[in-house]
């Protein structure tokens, strides 16, 4: 069943999310729900606490239309080396919609994780991969893409999207 993508109050996204204890079937069912919702948003990244579950998983996949899918299932991982260079991309998120600010960060990161199956792996990134995997590693942490730009940029930001919530009419209900 896929987890419906829902834009979370700021303070569920700032949570910092716990170890996940054990990799076994319902975690790789929760990672294969992941990677359904991501690409059905369309996103290229998701970590689990955009969908209300905060434990460190993250799927990941940069395959583009014309290509095979090429998910990684990235869990409990943990930034073990950035490089010296930076590098800017103008990056967005499924939990702040249709905003997009340029973002520097490390050029290249290693990354220690466990893969789908629990095995210890390693993987030195570069590129658009550096960027997604320091992104979605970020929200494990409780910080959004937003916390890396200027303080005026993320002030607008954040009020549009406080006003949206405002103005957003209430669930009707029904009377019983």
């Amino acid at each position: 069943m896929i987890r419906p993508l829902v834009i979370l109050p700021d303070p569920v996204l700032r949570q910092v999310s716990k170890p996940v204890e054990r990799v076994d079937d319902a975690l790789r069912r929760l990672a294969d729900d992941m990677l359904e919702t991501m690409y059905d948003a369309p996103g290229i990244g998701l970590a689990a606490i955009q969908i209300g579950v905060p434990q460190r998983l993250l799927v990941i996949d940069l395959a583009k239309d014309d290509q095979p899918k090429a998910p990684h299932v990235v869990v409990n991982p943990q930034i073990v080396a950035s490089g010296d260079e930076v590098s800017v991309y103008e990056e967005g998120c499924l939990s702040i919609p249709d905003y997009y600010a340029e973002v520097e960060r490390p050029a290249t990161v290693t990354v220690a994780y466990l893969d789908r199956d629990g095995k210890e792996r390693t993987l030195r990134a570069d590129g658009l991969m550096a960027t997604c995997l320091q992104h979605e590693i970020d929200h494990l942490n409780g910080v959004l893409f937003i916390d890396h730009i200027s303080k005026l940029k993320r002030d607008m930001v954040v009020r549009k999207f406080k006003k949206l919530a405002r103005d957003k009419p209430a669930p009707s209900r029904l009377a019983v």
